[in-house]
């Protein structure tokens, strides 16, 4: 069947008016070589350097390259913009949808693989009002056999609803008319079909081309050759939206710009991670060392410290992940900010030498980047399920400080709190991330350094000089940090059990007790100084007796799911030691809903440590971002 004849019965539906909205979702989808994850965020970064609040969701295919067109190989970005933005958004408002298996995808959701599956509001990607925009070249019948149609009309076989608007754009077509004069081989002319999608939304959303192109200078500033074709196809793009025949009109936000003074920008959680240990270095007066060994998600944090030797970052890719922690070890013994990145499996590797930081008492910090597992698992997808194993995955009685970020920006205060909490208390910690956060994007105001917390490291004080030995410690029961060329505070630090008086080594039972204790203590004290829990409230009396209760990237969907549900939300940071007043804040609750990317792995922590609440669970673990939708309507039952 001719391509046109596809889409007619859609084209004619194209109702679409000129109206104002608070928040927009928009999606492109297309294969991993179609640039969605660079359209993607550049559409969110204009966003962002607008005013507009951002969060996105990039959402790669666990193949590193599936075949072509194939429905194993679409490649996602969802970006949420606008003001009081919590989530990338269940479902899209818009989409784009760069061939017939991406189509597919957004309008089956996790069904696309079932033969007889048709829209369904529960699994679409975006609603039955929504614009979708599809590449009409990429609808050819041997398209639509890739993507495993079985018809020649993958509209009326998705079932796509009439009130979903169908935007026909010959985006292959238009982009090798817009460079046939470029003299560009026709593989490298293909991959400009995002530009021209991203002019075409650009023009939906009348953003400014101004700062558009600007943005896009910036962005391919060391391949200059790109800059001219790009910026061309871009705005052809923009000027088709401006001369579309279809009745469609444009889109304003109406979310008002961060009024709040400072800088912003728009930031991935890797990235805000990295420059969050540098923030901590700066104000502490240590170099800063990583010692680490690629491992997807998180990889993109040692990338980025080892590009800043300017900022006296000495980072080192280790031969595998336990010399990568083991060589963090030794920076700390010698003096520097000693950080570690990985992920679930790493972590795993690194429990060993974790549990040698605990003993020697050095200032650590290890990032886990989580991800879907076990084993290799589902590397390119999030999970909460590292938490116990962060906890408790070490031999013998070895306590660690633990803290989890909840979005991409915050991925900076807590990574900067792990380095102010290990220095000022001589502890490992250990940071938690995940995939989501990781790979996403939020607004951010670069904050000024002269602005973040004073990092005061344990150092060992002047007068111990000349009887100085590593079991000494202050009045917290922290012991003091003295490292090599300090003369007079010469001394040795082990894993083997130690004298808690005079350092030296001890098989002493009693004493091993008292050394079991005394770090335990020191971790628990540390409650005394970490923010009390505090309850986001609702409005709501009837819902007064019930807490949604979740940590870690998690916030943002569980705030939006209190919103609509009128409860209130505790949201974690502190997982060990948990703050002080926790019990008394969640005693006061008749209904507690703790929701998690797992099993119930938090849900088991708490029902450990305070038995006698009313502690309830609901748990997903898909690979994604929690739906509002669903947790609110598992409240409501």
């Amino acid at each position: 069947m001719h391509k046109s004849k596809k889409i007619s019965t859609f084209a004619q539906n194209l109702t679409i008016y000129n109206h104002i909205v608070k928040n927009i979702v928009v999606r492109f989808c297309g294969d991993s070589g179609d640039g969605m994850q660079l359209t993607g965020n550049m559409f969110a970064q204009l966003g962002a350097e607008l005013g507009h609040e951002i969060s996105t969701l990039p959402d790669f295919p666990a193949e590193i390259r599936a075949p072509q067109g194939t429905l194993g190989g679409v490649s996602g970005f969802q970006v949420e913009l606008g003001s009081e933005v919590y989530t990338p958004g269940d479902k899209a408002d818009v989409i784009v949808a760069m061939n017939a298996a991406a189509l597919k995808v957004c309008t089956l959701g996790s069904h696309f693989n079932h033969p007889q599956a048709h829209f369904d509001d529960e699994f679409a990607l975006y609603h039955r009002h929504a614009i979708v925009i599809v590449d009409t070249d990429s609808l050819s019948d041997k398209d639509l056999e890739k993507a495993q149609y079985h018809t020649e009309n993958p509209f009326t076989e998705l079932g796509i609803p009439e009130s979903v608007q169908i935007v026909p754009v010959a985006l292959t077509t238009l982009t090798k008319e817009a460079l046939k004069e470029s003299g560009m081989d026709n593989k490298s002319v293909l991959k400009c079909r995002n530009m021209f999608a991203l002019g075409l939304i650009y023009w939906l959303f009348d953003e400014p081309m101004e700062k558009a192109i600007h943005l896009l200078e910036d962005k391919f500033k060391k391949k200059p050759a790109l800059i001219t074709p790009n910026t061309k196809v871009m705005v052809d793009g923009y000027n088709y939206g401006c001369n579309l025949a279809l009745n469609i009109s444009q889109i304003h936000l109406d979310g008002a710009p961060n009024e709040a003074h400072g800088t912003y920008t728009s930031i991935a959680g890797n990235k805000a991670t990295a420059w969050g240990l540098i923030a901590a270095a700066q104000k502490a007066g240590k170099h800063l060392f990583l010692g680490s060994y690629p491992i997807t998600p998180a990889t993109d944090i040692l990338h980025e410290l080892a590009a800043r030797k300017d900022m006296n970052v000495m980072a080192i890719q280790a031969e595998d992940e336990i010399a990568g922690i083991c060589t963090a070890i030794g920076a700390a013994f010698a003096g520097d900010l000693a950080c570690t990145t990985t992920s679930g499996p790493g972590l795993s590797l690194k429990s060993e030498a974790l549990g040698l930081a605990v003993m020697a008492e050095l200032p650590l910090v290890v990032v886990d980047v989580q991800r879907g597992g076990p084993s290799t698992g589902l590397p390119t997808k999030t999970e909460q399920t590292d938490l116990l194993q962060a906890l408790y995955g070490r031999n013998g009685e070895c306590p660690a400080v633990v803290l989890a970020a909840s979005s991409s920006a915050n991925c900076f205060d807590f990574a900067y709190e792990a380095c102010k909490i290990a220095l000022e208390n001589m502890t490992p910690v250990v940071l938690m991330t995940d995939t989501y956060l990781a790979n996403g994007t939020a607004l951010w105001r670069i904050p000024k350094l002269a602005e973040l917390p004073d990092i005061h490291p344990q150092s060992v004080p002047e007068e111990l000089k000349g009887h100085y030995n590593p079991a000494l410690r202050d009045e917290r029961g922290v012991r003091y940090w003295a490292f090599p060329g300090m003369e007079g505070f010469e001394h040795r630090n082990i894993g083997l059990d130690r004298d808690a008086e005079r350092g030296t080594i001890s098989t002493n039972p009693e004493n091993h007790e008292k050394m079991v204790r005394a770090r335990q203590a020191k971790i628990a004290q540390i409650a005394e100084r970490i923010p009390n829990l505090q309850i986001i409230k609702s409005a709501n009396p009837q819902m007064s007796e019930t807490l949604l209760v979740g940590w870690g990237s998690t916030e943002g969907h569980l705030h939006a799911a209190a919103n609509e549900l009128g409860c209130d939300l505790a949201q974690f940071n502190y997982i060990c030691p948990l703050p002080k007043n926790t019990h008394e804040v969640l005693s006061r609750y008749k209904r507690i809903v703790v929701c998690e990317l797992n099993t119930g792995q938090f849900a088991t922590y708490l029902r450990a440590q305070f038995p006698e609440l009313p502690i309830e669970q609901y748990n997903e673990i898909q690979g994604q971002p929690f739906a509002v939708e669903r947790i609110v309507n598992y409240v409501k039952k």
